[in-house]
């Protein structure tokens, strides 16, 4: 392959890793830009597990052999098996001498077969009927994060140094384009995360809640919104500072991800505040509430805190049809408002009072013309 087109084929693939949108487009633009660039059939990204001692398949390209998926669910194999991966590393290459690349055959290695040499690269080339590949190290932050590795098939032309050295190239640019990816990744992650707490934050709860209540319309899923307020927070805030009442947050926040793990796939967020919630699908009305209750016995545990106020409203009770993510927000918020004016130590939970539900006709009644406590805090600017 000539310079030019070699300087062709890295632009591509850079252009192809930049534009993906999500890490898996990344991972196949990797893969998929590096085999165009070597003349490959096949293309293998990978990346090292080093807490699982494993290099783990992240995506396959090309001509794919039996069992080998695009997005494999877990392709993995030991490291000891490949063990030039964690042998390679960063520092080894900055001397100079033996390339970042190399090549194997199913002959054996490239550049002189030893007696009996049946390495595991070179075994699993020959069961897929490929001739030869050319793997290349990739380093991110200093480090070896994975690898990539493009084959051609048994019969066509063997990968030479020249490849080898080109492949180097190929990963740098690889290297920077999942290093982008990252940062992509780490930029929405915040946006939808409380900074203080880690926990989720209100824009995330809006657009889980939407999709909630739209399983809830179409599949008759299960919904639940735990709505509660950390009590004594400006006490805290105005007798001790507010780096005290930050730390309060942080230890409730810790609190209501432990509750929220029992409750599969449950969503705990900080609304704002001393505003938190949490949003489970799926899970029983009854399993809520008891999560519920084990959250306001450890919060009135926490040092400094004065407990918490807690409402509930699940679709699995007798709340009325919920059509809008708005409404069961409502509920929620008016078990929430009534937990707080009886000063009740465990979670008042709409539509368990009967007919006349106290919590539901706060929730539904129209409010004073011109009050602005009309949807209360927690609904300002909440679309409808």
């Amino acid at each position: 392959m000539g310079e030019d087109r070699r300087l062709t084929a890295v632009v591509a693939l850079a252009q192809g890793m930049a534009a993906a949108q999500g890490p898996r487009e990344a991972w196949r633009a990797a893969a998929a830009g590096a085999c165009d660039a070597l003349g490959g059939s096949f293309a293998a990204l990978s990346v090292w597990e080093r807490e699982r001692g494993r290099l783990r398949v992240l995506a396959n390209v090309g001509e794919r052999a039996a069992g080998e998926e695009e997005f494999p669910e877990d392709e993995s194999y030991p490291v000891h098996q490949f063990p030039e991966i964690a042998e390679f590393l960063h520092e080894r290459w900055a001397g100079g001498g033996e390339p970042n690349a190399w090549v194997e055959t199913a002959a054996g290695p490239a550049a002189g077969n030893r007696p009996g040499y049946v390495h595991q690269r070179v075994a699993a080339l020959r069961r897929r009927g490929r001739g030869s590949c050319v793997v290349a190290p990739i380093v991110l932050h200093g480090r070896a994060w994975g690898e990539l590795y493009v084959a051609r098939p048994a019969g066509a032309p063997v990968f030479g140094r020249a490849d080898a050295d080109f492949a180097t190239v190929l990963a740098a640019v690889v290297a920077a384009g999942i290093a982008q990816t990252e940062r992509l990744e780490e930029a929405t992650r915040l946006a939808f995360t409380d900074a203080l707490t880690g926990l989720a934050n209100r824009r995330a709860v809006d657009g889980r809640l939407d999709e909630a209540v739209e399983r809830h319309r179409v599949e008759g899923a299960v919904v639940s919104l735990v709505v509660c307020d950390l009590n004594g927070l400006k006490r805290v805030n105005d007798t001790l500072g507010h780096a005290v009442g930050d730390r309060l947050l942080e230890r409730f926040g810790s609190v209501l991800s432990l509750c929220g793990a029992m409750l599969p796939g449950a969503l705990a967020a900080r609304l704002g505040g001393d505003e938190f919630c949490l949003l489970a699908v799926g899970p029983p009305a009854a399993d809520v509430v008891s999560a519920a209750g084990e959250l306001c016995r450890r919060a009135a545990e926490l040092e400094l805190g004065e407990g918490v106020a807690c409402g509930v409203a699940s679709t699995g009770d007798p709340i009325g049809p919920v059509r809008s993510a708005r409404r069961l927000f409502r509920l929620a918020d008016a078990a929430q408002y009534r937990a707080k004016a009886l000063r009740a130590t465990g979670p008042v939970v709409a539509g368990r009072e009967g007919p006349d539900d106290p919590v539901i006709r706060l929730a539904d009644e129209p409010p004073p013309e011109g009050a602005e406590g009309a949807e209360r805090r927690r609904f300002r600017g909440r679309r409808g």
